[in-house]
């Protein structure tokens, strides 16, 4: 018989459970910036991995040795990155005037004007259907500034999370043998082999995910650069910096990359001659662009997406829309990695699950 002190224990334990989970979410909030900085260290060591064991198989380099080396060479490609990097986008902020917001949209309105000119002496008479006065004042132009200023402002706190992101990775390096021994010791012994077993299987398929990924950034940015040093754009490496590194977010993130391309080659162009200069250029770099958007998305990411993480590209689409709709650009840039995760864990805990057995038949 339910008794007025069983419910009361019962509304107790239930109040103490949400105040203990309150707690820990609190926590996880105020610490946040650490977990980035391990969650990056986390996805180096995946991508370093390959590395560090090529050194010590192949050039009989010691643990520690080969730990140095790798993560030598990463330092001073990314310092490399960001030496070509923050100039160049100084740079273009200076040049284009980015964080002057009335002188933006008094280009925007100059470029606003020519266009309709221009259409209008091919019988498309815009200016009867939109009015530059409506278009400005809808358009908020301080998203351009704030957005230069964001990227200034994260490339000026980049020195901390590079450093904190390699101190972490040398030691997860290192020691990996004895995190593992650790996890053993914490972990209960019937399901010991089951979770050794997620965390290997999860490292191989991360390891060649997140390698495959920059490799295909760096392919992606060569590729734009090509195209904007072709068509004299100002300023292409920060351009096609900008653009590769949009890439990253599936899908969407070459058509923002396309507006953003656009933008900028609009704007480092304003002083030339709109019909025979200023619009043919954005045209063509917007085709060049959509080229290397289709090459990208029937060569590069089937490989990565499919081949790495050993799923149907509809599986892997339908997981990235699913959780760009619940989360987010965020929910998309994780998806995959978080999906290969669950996929993994289910397969070792769930193995004769019907549906999990034709998910995980590939891993």
């Amino acid at each position: 018989m339910i008794t007025s002190k069983i419910i009361a224990n019962g509304i107790l334990r239930a109040i103490g459970v949400l105040t203990l989970i309150g707690v820990f979410l609190y926590f996880i909030y105020q610490i946040q910036t650490v977990l980035v900085y391990l969650i990056a260290s986390i996805i180096l060591c995946l991508i370093a991995n390959p590395i560090v064991e090529f050194l010590k198989r192949k050039l009989k380099f010691s643990n520690t040795l080969a730990v140095i080396t790798t993560l030598i060479f990463f330092f001073f490609t990314i310092i490399g990155i960001v030496l070509l990097f923050v100039p160049l986008v100084i740079a273009q902020g200076n040049n284009l005037s980015l964080l002057n917001t009335d002188l933006i949209q008094n280009k925007f309105i100059e470029i606003y004007n020519q266009f309709t000119i221009y259409l209008n002496e091919h019988h498309l008479p815009i200016s009867k259907t939109f009015n530059t006065t409506d278009i400005t004042s809808k358009f908020d132009f301080k998203i351009l500034t704030n957005f230069f200023s964001s990227i200034i402002g994260l490339v000026s706190s980049i020195g901390i999370t590079i450093g904190s992101m390699f101190f972490i990775s040398f030691f997860l390096l290192k020691d990996k043998i004895k995190f593992v021994l650790l996890l053993k010791h914490i972990i209960p012994d019937n399901n010991e082999s089951k979770i050794l077993n997620s965390i290997y299987k999860t490292k191989e398929l991360l390891s060649r995910y997140f390698t495959g990924l920059l490799i295909q950034m760096i392919l992606v940015c060569l590729l734009y650069l090509i195209v904007l040093l072709v068509f004299g754009v100002q300023n292409a490496f920060v351009i096609a910096f900008l653009c590769a590194l949009l890439n990253i977010i599936p899908y969407v993130g070459a058509f923002i990359g396309m507006i953003l391309v656009s933008v900028l080659t609009l704007l480092s162009n304003i002083n030339s001659d709109f019909q025979s200069v200023t619009l043919p250029t954005t045209i063509y770099v917007l085709i060049g662009f959509f080229i290397v958007h289709l090459i990208d998305s029937n060569v590069s990411q089937p490989i990565i997406f499919s081949r790495s993480v050993k799923s149907h590209p509809l599986e892997i689409f339908l997981i990235i829309v699913i959780s760009g709709i619940l989360f987010g650009i965020t929910g998309m840039i994780v998806a995959v990695p978080f999906y290969t995760i669950v996929k993994v864990v289910a397969k070792e805990f769930l193995p004769e699950n019907k549906i999990i057995k034709v998910l995980t038949k590939n891993i």
